[in-house]
């Protein structure tokens, strides 16, 4: 078995870290139980481009309970949880191409070790194997039966790649299936965004100036868990219909310019480019904390920033680089731009990835049952699929809903009762 991580004898830890995390996630173990008995992906070669973690760990587990052939490598640099990757590898025999830390040209050498598994399903977050695909792996499509997005970021470049008419295979945008982008962006993204920031600074964020960049589903998690923990909370948008709602769900909202003013500790959380740039790191005050929580180190304008600095100090603290501009001022920058949950802390706690691999692993068994009957677009999850994961989760948490009588059935389907 060929695998490429960063050393073997830590997996006893990450296996113990991926049997705790399968503790709080009841909803892909039943899956995994049922898989086990029926096959739905036996002997289909997988790839999954994904953040290398104990909860990632278990959805693994599961397409290989399903009869899958499951290569894994990681979707961002920093993300890896060296001691899980060799978990699975030593314990689960899944074959794992992921080291924390590893360089531009080490990444893409993992993504492409990934494709040589030749996949017939690929697993993406970002998109950064589907683009690979598309782009020095030309001839490889042909057999891809489909593709599952994980994040926003991921999802906006497949759109931008069906748009343009480029896109070769089925996507499955997971990412907006509200069973992920309710819970996992909004509940996931607002804790562990907290946990990296906190575990990065050990900052009191009560009385706390935070500026939030993007009121998406992340930024209004970050904003509302910000919020309860005393921080002093400012919005920034772009787009009127999001900035008006975080107004009237009490924020203060104004431009970047304005707020760079204002801020003490800055994140990103919009899945676009150069958000925080120049201008706005001269507007900021002395010992200004900026982080991302968007999936690329992009939103942030590092380039610029280092441009502008006289010194730049790496790791003052775990995770921090300060960077001292030519007036003295300083600017700390967060796990170098990338996703500070993952490289500062762990992650969205199990209990809500525990939805969103359960839809991942659900549209596995899905797009092998359409093979064919797919086309080459970004497709919805069934709202079959969402309900199903929704009512496991309910009942693992013991919480029982109503069921529409049959004379409520009828009249939600008839037009002719008024009042």
């Amino acid at each position: 078995m060929k695998y490429d991580i960063a050393d073997l004898s830590l997996a006893p830890e990450g296996k113990r870290r991926i049997l705790w995390a399968d503790n709080d996630m009841p909803v892909l173990a039943a899956i995994r139980r049922r898989f086990a008995k029926s096959k739905p992906l036996k002997g289909k070669n997988v790839s999954a481009c994904l953040h290398i973690t104990a909860e990632t760990a278990n959805l693994a587990r599961t397409l290989k309970a399903a009869g899958a052939n499951a290569v894994l490598c990681a979707s961002n640099p920093l993300s890896t949880q060296d001691d899980v990757a060799a978990s699975l590898v030593k314990d689960f025999k899944i074959p794992v191409f992921a080291i924390c830390g590893e360089n531009r040209s080490t990444y893409y050498e993992h993504i492409n070790a990934a494709i040589d598994h030749e996949p017939v399903i690929t697993f993406d977050d970002g998109a950064d194997l589907v683009n690979e695909l598309h782009t020095r792996r030309k001839k490889e499509p042909h057999r891809i039966i489909a593709s599952m997005e994980e994040t926003t970021t991921g999802v906006i470049r497949l759109r931008a790649m069906e748009k343009a008419g480029l896109l070769k295979f089925p996507v499955i945008a997971v990412n907006d299936a509200a069973s992920k982008h309710l819970f996992d962006n909004r509940y996931g993204t607002g804790q562990s965004t907290v946990d990296g920031i906190i575990r990065a600074t050990d900052f009191l964020m009560a009385g706390k100036k935070i500026v939030v960049a993007g009121y998406g589903w992340c930024g209004r998690g970050l904003a509302m868990r910000a919020r309860g923990m005393g921080a002093i909370v400012t919005v920034t948008e772009v787009d009127a219909i999001k900035a008006l709602e975080a107004a009237m769900d009490g924020f203060a909202v104004m431009p970047m310019a304005e707020a760079a003013k204002v801020g003490e500790l800055f994140v990103t959380l919009t899945g676009n480019k150069n958000v925080i740039r120049t201008e706005h790191f001269r507007a900021m005050r002395d010992k200004a904390v900026v982080a991302n929580s968007g999936h690329f180190n992009v939103e942030i304008d590092i380039p610029a920033l280092k441009k502008m600095s006289k010194k730049v100090n790496r790791q003052v603290r775990k995770h921090v680089d300060q960077y001292v501009l030519s007036n003295n001022k300083r600017i700390y920058l967060l796990a170098e731009g990338r996703l500070i949950n993952l490289a500062a802390a762990e992650g969205h706690p199990a209990s809500v990835m525990d939805m969103s691999f359960a839809t991942q692993a659900l549209e596995a068994e899905y797009v092998v049952k359409k093979r064919g009957k797919l086309a080459a677009a970004v497709h919805d999850v069934p709202i079959e699929i969402e309900q199903r994961v929704c009512k496991l989760k309910l009942k693992s948490m013991s919480i029982g809903i109503d069921e529409l009588t049959a004379e409520q059935v009828s009249y939600l389907s008839s037009s002719g009762e008024g009042t």
